[in-house]
């Protein structure tokens, strides 16, 4: 079943006033942690770093869906939807700077975010099927691009999923491009919601720059895997931005996309202006929860320059037991290296 879930009076939701607005906060949060990350990015601050600007209502409205023990598998742009969650900013900006993930030790039910494509779907299928065996009143919710729909990890965490009726969610963000690839030829197929029907479980597709919907959409899926019936969810956004601070998107795409103007449309934009009409909210709300944000983020980047840079051999120590000779000739390479020179004078 595919279905685009468009605006609605409030009353005909399931969500009140309370939900819409902490909403619409999260997702001005989510956007001025993005802005930030980039800048520093901009600045050296960090190597690398994949925008989500566009892509906030989709994130935001999957983290308000899941429960307590419900268990997320981010890959790499899922910031928001870690943050969110309540991950700390401060653990993705040292993840992001080379440290290892996590770093403030934090007990939130979040795997390491997967950088490489799909790799981290299989594992949320094992996750599912260990909950669906356990008969665990658990589900986990998978993140990955359209991108990742082309790999095989998908097609096998999909198989196995409706094989051993897993007790998954697959979130797949659709924001037009990997990379420079539209989803056009990714698939032949009439969306990436249609793929489950091959796999015996249900495909939904819904409108990702509707938090709302969101929310409602994921928040049913994880209902059924909870039952044993894995659900593929589709969010049609927009990837506004690059797809890392090393991309410029010029060069592949055009500055008019041939998509409808909901899909197009800025997520935060259009969700204040329906909560402003709902009554929901008023004029202050929005830079508010801006300023709330910046004071977060500045004791998150404090947080992040004051926290010791880790011996360069702990990067080893969780490889093997007993170190093969040429992890020790690796080991001992990183150590000279880091001893004859300033981390932070190279990153500048």
């Amino acid at each position: 079943m595919n279905r685009v879930v468009g605006e609605r009076d409030l009353a005909e939701t399931q969500f009140d006033a309370t939900d819409a607005e902490a909403v619409l906060r999260d997702m001005v949060r989510a956007r001025r942690f993005d802005e930030r990350a980039v800048a520093l990015q901009r600045r050296g601050w960090m190597s690398g770093y994949p925008p989500f600007e566009g892509q906030e209502a989709a994130q935001v409205g999957a983290a308000h869906a899941m429960e307590t023990d419900d268990v997320l598998f981010p890959t790499y742009r899922s910031n928001a939807l870690q943050i969110t969650r309540g991950v700390p900013m401060s653990d993705i900006l040292l993840f992001r700077r080379g440290f290892p993930e996590y770093a403030s030790g934090h007990d939130e039910r979040v795997f390491p975010q997967a950088v490489p494509i799909a790799s981290q779907i299989p594992h949320a299928v094992g996750a599912g099927m260990y909950a669906q065996r356990d008969d665990a009143d658990w589900a986990s919710l998978v993140c990955f691009g359209d991108g990742a729909t082309s790999e095989g990890d998908f097609h096998e965490g999909l198989n196995f999923a409706g094989v051993f009726d897993a007790q998954t969610v697959f979130f797949c963000e659709n924001n037009g491009w990997a990379i420079s690839l539209p989803d056009s030829r990714q698939t032949a197929s009439d969306s990436i919601a249609a793929k489950a029907t091959a796999y015996g479980f249900e495909g939904v597709q819904v409108d990702g720059n509707d938090p709302l919907a969101v929310w409602e959409t994921v928040e049913s899926a994880l209902a059924s895997a909870r039952d044993g019936e894995p659900v593929l969810i589709e969010a049609l956004t927009y990837r506004r931005g690059a797809h890392t601070t090393a991309d410029d998107p010029s060069q592949y795409r055009d500055a008019t996309p041939d998509l409808p103007a909901w899909r197009l449309a800025d997520p935060i934009d259009r969700f204040e202006r329906w909560c402003l009409d709902q009554g929901v909210i008023d004029e202050g709300v929005r830079a508010e929860a801006e300023a709330a944000a910046e004071e977060e983020l500045e004791a998150a980047v404090e947080t992040a320059e004051d926290t010791p840079r880790p011996d360069p051999e702990e990067l080893f120590d969780p490889v093997y037991a007993d170190l093969p000779p040429e992890l020790r000739r690796q080991r001992e390479t990183a150590r000279s290296f880091v001893d004859e020179h300033d981390p932070y004078e190279l990153e500048r």
